[in-house]
């Protein structure tokens, strides 16, 4: 049942993060754009420069504003890394507990036992 449950949410949340993944490439472009302007405009001597780096950077910073769904998009990021991880989790303990109740590996571990002694 736990599968299902991680399954259906993992489902979900590539949905969204396809469905988001221009607006998550529009964001990052435009993330650069505003870092690349923030230091330059950090460099610049004369005010008109300033000025100039300070118009493209708000218009950079509305670019990435209109961007919002990304943030969607990486959250859905979040939670498919985190159904993999329950995923693979749930799976390894199974494994676990089947060795736990398998007579050869018990068998296996007493002999390892038996001939260090």
């Amino acid at each position: 049942m736990k599968k299902l449950g991680l399954l259906i949410a993992g489902g979900i949340a590539a949905m969204v993060l396809i469905s988001n993944l221009g607006p998550m490439v529009g964001l990052a472009v435009s993330a650069a754009i505003l870092y690349f302007v923030f230091k330059q405009f950090l460099k610049a001597d004369s005010t008109l420069a300033k000025v100039g780096y300070g118009i493209i950077g708000f218009i950079a910073l509305m670019a990435s504003a209109s961007n919002f769904p990304a943030i969607l998009g990486l959250a859905a990021a979040y939670v498919l890394y985190l159904v993999y991880k329950k995923w693979n989790e749930s799976s390894s303990s199974i494994m676990e507990d089947e060795d736990d109740n398998d007579p050869f590996a018990n068998f296996e571990k007493q002999w390892a036992e038996l001939k260090q002694n």
